[in-house]
């Protein structure tokens, strides 16, 4: 019997990159999506396989993530209200869905005894600390909603994990990048919002002086990862790992790059004020997910921005 995976925001940028590889394993996959930040059309080409079920439902709902969990062996739970911007002006909505929704989906899941449960977490959680690289073991420091929602997630997987012998991996994302990725939405990441910029001929708008850095994690990385953490040994239970490339990049020089790989090296980015919430530097030591997972990228920043690109210009 294939083995049953619950993808919770399944419907979403990385969920729906998930549900892809499991399908493509021979998994059986279920979704739980409420829609308020994931699209139908993520999973569109997916309808009709008989692997797949996906149901309309809300992370803070008990009965609805009770139903959704029957069976299940696995939960990568990735729902969330995505963006630091978002989780200023809507810190009540961010904080329900990051906090309630995990507590939810952790009671489930105990109660179903579901063998592992994978969160999503954030690099957000390390906040602005000049130390780079950012380790697990540094003393968080958030600075926005969103960033408290992940660190509060990540607590009550380690306590669930303790408490009750949930077997729990927190993986904290670092910048995650590729296809399918909305590059519409006020809240979108720069890598989408850049290439279709460029792609159209215009400049990609950058929030500060663009000298801000980041550990862009191309997307084939954090299926991986989430995969690994499944089948981690118990070392890892209740911990929390950093998922990146373990290299970073100024904003200013990832504009140019995307923009010359677009064929337009003559085009200057344009720039606003900096957002409240964004951290200066991120680089990420992966030292431990090689240590707990056996993680280590295999997609690097330049052939994901290769395959990207390509993607949104046949898009």
């Amino acid at each position: 019997m294939a083995t049953e995976f619950l993808i919770t925001g399944g419907a979403g940028f990385i969920g729906s990159h998930l549900v892809r590889s499991l399908l493509d394993e021979g998994a059986r996959v279920r979704v739980l999506d409420n829609f308020l930040t994931g699209k139908r059309e993520n999973l569109a080409d997916l309808t009709g396989n008989p692997s797949l079920v996906v149901m309309e439902g809300d992370v803070r709902d008990f009965a609805q993530v009770e139903e959704a969990m029957r069976g299940v062996a696995y939960v990568l739970h990735q729902a969330a209200l995505p963006s630091v911007p978002r989780s200023v002006a809507d810190p009540v909505t961010s904080m329900a869905i990051g906090v309630d929704g995990t507590l939810t989906v952790l009671r489930a899941a105990k109660a179903a005894g579901v063998k592992r449960v994978v969160y999503a977490s954030s690099s957000s959680i390390y906040g602005d600390t000049p130390t780079l690289p950012k380790i697990e073991s540094m003393i968080p420091t958030p600075l926005s909603p969103y960033a408290v929602s992940k660190l509060t997630g990540e607590h009550l997987c380690a306590v669930f994990s303790h408490l009750h012998g949930l077997p729990t991996v927190a993986l904290r994302y670092f910048n995650v990048f590729g296809s399918r990725q909305d590059p519409a939405s006020d809240y979108a990441a720069v890598v989408p919002k850049f290439a279709t910029a460029a792609l159209a001929g215009k400049s990609a708008l950058i929030y500060g002086d663009g000298g801000q850095t980041r550990d862009f994690t191309f997307i084939d990385n954090v299926v991986r990862a989430n995969r690994l953490a499944c089948e981690a040994p118990e070392p890892a239970w209740g911990k929390a790992v950093n998922i990146a490339c373990g290299l970073r990049i100024s904003v200013n020089d990832l504009a140019q790059r995307i923009a010359a790989a677009c064929g337009h090296d003559d085009l200057p980015p344009r720039y606003e004020d900096g957002r409240p919430g964004d951290v200066r530097h991120s680089l990420a030591d992966i030292s431990l997910a090689g240590k707990l997972l056996g993680y280590k990228p295999e997609i690097d920043l330049e052939e994901g921005l290769k395959r990207t690109i390509q993607w949104y210009r046949q898009a």
